[in-house]
Order: structure tokens, then sequence, then C-alpha cells
């Protein structure tokens, strides 16, 4: 098994930045989802109430991120920045407090997308003196693992295994295949043990380093949106066509598998890099 993909996606909800090298961390893959966009009570926003964020591109240096969108001039953050004021957000059941980055960076978004609710979006970044660790029953006991502002796990890895399964399935419905880059994957690898078996347990050894595959990641209708520009082309799939496809006992539509870091925090991970699977934690 060969990793043909590595994205991160530093505004959570925006596009992503392919890479073809990167350090693992037990948060995940460097500035992944460090950022997110929350309305005026805090709350998280992403492509499922706005699928307009796919279309802004994010970019980083060593110095800034820089978010593009072809309507208007882009907007500069710098990585280091002095802020101090803190503010409350909440992503699904977590309560955290997050460096609001000002009211540039609110009325670029506004600007972009107009006020959400009455009120403008707030670019917000993680605050790295608080953690968010991942919930025990996914842990074996010793092992530790902490998330930013990704929906729960530090990293999604997906396989071009299952795209072709499901891109078959999709064209012998008629329908039009879609690309990797709707399940905006950290990591993309090429096969595994057949279609849909990243959605199993397994470790995923590399040169250095472990992976492990803790949960199947449910799918929303975020995958219904076309991630270059930012519509829905067809609202009903390929949702539709996965949920036909799930090969899991419970209901729901499912497409690759949530991990942790087990070993090899500071490793470097690279596109080509050969990994051997093991079923099972």
């Amino acid at each position: 098994m060969i990793i043909t993909e590595l994205t991160i996606y530093p505004v959570k909800a925006l596009g992503g930045i392919r890479l073809t090298q990167s350090t693992l961390g037990v948060t995940g893959l460097p500035w992944d989802r460090h950022w997110m966009l929350v309305d005026s009570a805090g709350r998280f926003v992403t492509q499922r109430q706005l699928p307009a964020l796919a279309a802004i591109r994010p970019s980083l240096d060593e110095h800034q991120l820089v978010l593009q969108h072809p309507q208007q001039p882009s907007l500069t953050i710098p990585l280091q920045r002095e802020l101090s004021e803190l503010t409350p957000v909440s992503l699904w059941q977590s309560e955290l407090e997050a460096f609001d980055e000002g009211a540039e960076a609110a009325d670029w978004l506004t600007r972009l997308l107009g006020e959400y609710r009455g009120a403008p979006l707030r670019l917000v970044r993680f605050n790295r003196a608080q953690s968010r660790p991942i919930k025990a029953k996914y842990l074996e006991p010793g092992e530790t693992s902490h998330t930013e502002f990704a929906d729960g796990f530090p990293f999604l890895i997906a396989s071009r295994q299952s795209l072709a399964a499901l891109n078959a399935a999709l064209e012998a419905n008629g329908e039009t295949p879609v690309g990797m880059e709707r399940f905006r994957a950290n990591i993309v690898v090429d096969e595994l043990d057949g279609a849909f078996s990243e959605l199993n347990e397994y470790r995923l050894k590399g040169a250095g380093y472990t992976l492990a595959i803790r949960k199947p990641c449910q799918r929303c209708p975020v995958i219904t949106v076309d991630q270059t520009s930012g519509t829905r082309p067809n609202p009903k799939e390929p949702l539709r066509t996965l949920l036909s496809l799930n090969p899991l006992t419970k209901p729901g539509a499912f497409f690759g598998g949530n991990a942790v870091l087990l070993t090899g925090e500071g490793e470097g991970i690279r596109v080509g890099d050969v990994l051997a699977a093991k079923a099972g934690r």
C-alpha cells in the first residue's frame, strides 16, 4: 500500500493544500484545521451551511496564511501573531476558547459571503494552551490523542480503491463520478484490503511511524459540494449512492477512516511512502 496524496485544510471548511511531504503530530499534520469560522454565537460554520466556502483557497508559507478568492483581494494572516483576547466557541460537543483574528478577517469574509444569520462571520484560531482529546473509547490504555478543529480525529485516511468502487456504482446509476477531493482526507492510499476496508480498524506502519484507524467516517451533505466551485451540482449524490454501498451493520453513508498517531511524533510522512497494514487495534 502506497500513500498517493497528502492534504491539509488550514481553515476548517475551506479549500485544501496538497503536499508532497509533511510532519506527523499527535494533533495531525501541521496547521490542519488550526482555524475555523464561527457565527456571532461562536458556533462553528462549515460547508454544511455555506457550500461557497469550498471556493476559498488557502496557501501557507513559513510566515503567513493567505486566503484567496477571485472576487476580491487576498487576506493575509501572520502565523506568529500576538493575540490575547479569547472568545468562547463550540464545535460539536466541544466547548473551547479560541483567538479571534479580528475585524479585518471578519470584514473580508462578510464582503465575500455576506452576513450569516444577521451578523458577520468570524475567523478564529485554535488556542494551543488547551487540548481537545479524542474520546477514550477509541483509544487503548496508555494511548493519548488530540485534535484541533477537526471534527473528531487528527487524521482522515481514504483509499482510491473505495473511490473506484463508488464511482463505478455512480456510473452504473447514470450519475457523474466524483474526485477524491469531495472527501477531504488528509492521507490517501492506493489500496488496502479491498474497497471500504478502511472503515474497519487497522494499524498502518510506515518508516518510523504507526497510524491506527479507529472509527469509520460517517459522511454528511458536504460530499455533495463541488470543491472547486463551491456549489452542489447534485444535492443527492454521491451521498445517496454511498448509503447504498454501506458494508457496515450500522446505518449510514461511510467513506474513509478516522485515525490517530500511535508512534512517530515528529517523523516525516511523504507521498510514495509504503505502509504495511495489520487488521485490528
